[in-house]
């Protein structure tokens, strides 16, 4: 059996450490200031991400690019040549045409390497929830499982990520095209705030609308405590867009109410901060199957 490599991409948002820990890479989009364009890096080596998110608040806009052909057959070449089987868990197809573009890619490689396997998965999420499937698929591999064994697992699995984010404004998200949500709930959001989920389909979907910011940090734990399974054996992962107090706060909520093994706070990453905006706040763990649909 070939070994094989678990790859994802800017929007999993997963920092060094978790990447190292579990041996995980990931293809780069871009981000785009002015005309010009910086790899969109998970380790903010083009700009830190306080500066990042003060220039939003400023009123710059970042626009950003899915993963570039050229990225992928750099991945693909240097994985496959050594040897690999890749599993790339991509971005929710509603909010990037990144695994769509792996696809076309990975079959022209399977064409010119026909012994290797290549899978491109449509994650339905975004941030963590696309960096715990890829931390999933990690685990699998170091059990042993083959590429396509790891990938019909990772496919199971896509709707029991649940996610819990809460935002000052839909605006960013509104002007990214990244929100499903009908006309109604954009048009009475004063002194609101969204809760906002990743729905069965992979749309960020608002849920429901709660008054004032601190009761939707709230509503963020008493969410997750509902839907959470199995807390004693998992990380509930806390991402930040340039608000670390509120998260710090935010983790203290959870240890007080969940019992989960651990928490992981992080900034969200440049292709998703750069759609959602700044000081949003999120939650992510593994817990009941999502259902609800913004198509519904």
């Amino acid at each position: 059996m070939r070994p094989v490599k678990i790859i994802t991409d800017s929007c999993s948002d997963l920092t060094k450490e978790l990447r190292e820990k579990y041996d995980i890479d990931y293809v780069r989009m871009n981000v785009t200031l002015e005309g010009s364009e910086m790899v969109a890096s998970l380790d903010w080596d083009f700009m830190a991400p306080d500066k990042f998110y003060q220039a939003m608040r400023e009123g710059t806009r970042f626009r950003t690019t899915q993963v570039p052909v050229i990225e992928f057959n750099r991945a693909f070449t240097e994985y496959v040549e050594a040897g690999y089987d890749i599993v790339y868990i991509g971005c929710s197809s509603k909010q990037s045409g990144s695994v769509n573009t792996g696809n076309v890619v990975a079959r022209d490689f399977i064409e010119k390497y026909p012994e290797a396997h290549i899978f491109c998965i449509d994650s339905l999420n975004a941030c963590m929830g696309e960096g715990i499937l890829a931390i999933r698929a990690a685990m699998y591999r170091d059990k042993g499982l083959d590429a396509q064994s790891i990938t019909d697992r990772i496919m199971s699995e896509r709707n029991i990520i649940n996610e819990f984010c809460t935002v000052h404004s839909l605006e960013y998200l509104k002007n990214a095209g990244r929100v499903k949500a009908s006309a109604a709930f954009f048009g009475n959001l004063l002194g609101v705030k969204p809760i906002l989920i990743a729905d069965s389909n992979g749309y960020q979907t608002p849920l429901k609308k709660v008054k004032g910011r601190q009761a939707s940090i709230q509503e963020l734990v008493k969410l997750m405590k509902d839907a959470i399974t199995d807390p004693e054996e998992q990380t509930i992962y806390i991402m930040h867009a340039d608000c670390i107090e509120e998260a710090k706060k935010l983790e203290a909520m959870v240890k007080e109410a969940i019992p989960c093994k651990d928490t992981y706070i992080s900034y969200i990453g440049p292709i998703i901060g750069a759609s959602i905006g700044p000081d949003a706040i999120a939650l992510w763990a593994v817990g009941k199957e999502v259902t609800f649909s913004a198509e519904n």
